[in-house]
């Protein structure tokens, strides 16, 4: 089971999802059945009678910063990069951050970048994992300039070129309605399927959703190049659990009622702060939880999630929760019945 082989399948391309459903609700839902070991298929918006009225949803609330710019370099070369790291600026109104870079060669050390609207940068250093660190001047806020003219960070298996109208829908689509903290490089896309009136029905039937934060971070996405996945290394992502979600979480376990993680971060976050102390609390910190199969789950009692790639430590989750054969059984039927994968495609319900 700890061999990476055993995650792969086979994927036809026109199942991976480049646009979203055209109304976020109504993409489909597959619901797992771990004590009956079997599957039924639905749309998203049969979600509250899905679920008993008691349940608990633990949503996550970051928001994608559209991080992604194109400049050239001083060459005349292209460049794409990718800003992963949104600290406070520096004093003197210059900013230092860790980018990754796409182009056909590599920048120099010392050597400048140029993008629109008076935006430069400065290649500070060149780490051998290809994250580069970057300087950027000229304009008196990153932040602000990122807002006006920076792309969405949609992953590479959704097709974008620069100046391709697509990236306007992305702007409003690879954000959950739950966005409200600024930091992620890309969505916790098993909430982008909620919308204000689920959420109201989901409230009329008994059930509540909190939210917790934890920043979507590059290294969530690494290839794993490792043949024993218990080997690999996420990168670590910032959470944050304030009081009011632990103490509904914690009364819902009191309770006996169900705890459901909307997405894998969510579960990597709860997983994490449940094994730091003996009771759910208010807590922040950073997390590199790698979740396998053999893992004990401690909080969590079911899982809201989107279909994972192959090989990937996300599939590594599912199967930990579920059990590897029943995952691979619920791919299989996810490919006959032509659901939509990835970050814009459908959704899974393990309970």
């Amino acid at each position: 089971m700890f061999d990476i082989d055993h995650y792969d399948y086979e994927l036809p391309e026109h199942l991976i999802a480049q646009v979203p459903a055209e109304r976020r609700d109504h993409s489909h839902l597959l619901v797992v059945d771990r004590r009956r070991r079997d599957f039924s298929d639905h749309f998203f918006y049969d979600l509250p009678r899905l679920l008993k009225p008691g349940d608990l949803l633990v949503v996550n609330n970051t928001q994608v910063v559209p991080a992604r710019l194109f400049g050239r370099k001083e060459s005349g070369g292209r460049v794409e990069i990718l800003i992963l790291d949104h600290p406070p600026a520096d004093s003197d109104g210059r900013e230092s951050r860790l980018c990754l870079l796409k182009s056909s060669k590599r920048p120099r050390e010392g050597s400048s970048l140029f993008f629109d609207n008076n935006l430069s940068g400065v290649v500070e250093s060149v780490k051998p994992d290809g994250v580069l660190r970057i300087r950027f001047q000229g304009v008196s806020s990153l932040e602000r300039y990122l807002e006006d003219h920076g792309a969405v960070p949609v992953p590479p298996y959704i097709r974008r070129e620069e100046g391709n109208g697509l990236s306007r829908l992305d702007r409003e689509r690879y954000q959950t309605v739950f966005a409200r903290m600024k930091g992620a490089v890309a969505a916790p896309t098993a909430g982008l399927h909620f919308t204000k009136k689920t959420n109201a029905l989901l409230t009329q039937s008994g059930i509540d959703l909190v939210e917790i934060t934890l920043h979507v971070g590059y290294g969530t996405f690494k290839v794993v190049r490792t043949k024993d996945i218990r080997k690999h290394r996420v990168g670590e992502e910032e959470f944050f659990i304030e009081a009011s979600a632990a103490d509904a979480i914690h009364r819902a376990k009191s309770d006996g009622r169900r705890v459901i993680a909307v997405g894998t971060t969510v579960v990597r976050a709860l997983e994490t702060a449940a094994a730091t102390m003996d009771s759910i609390g208010p807590c922040r910190g950073k997390t590199d939880l790698l979740i396998t199969p053999g893992f004990r789950f401690r909080l969590i009692d079911g899982l809201l999630t989107n279909f994972h790639l192959p090989r990937s430590s996300l599939l590594f989750l599912v199967s930990a929760l579920a059990g590897m054969d029943l995952i691979k059984e619920a791919y299989r039927h996810a490919v006959e019945k032509s659901y939509r994968f990835y970050s814009y495609g459908d959704a899974m319900l393990i309970v």
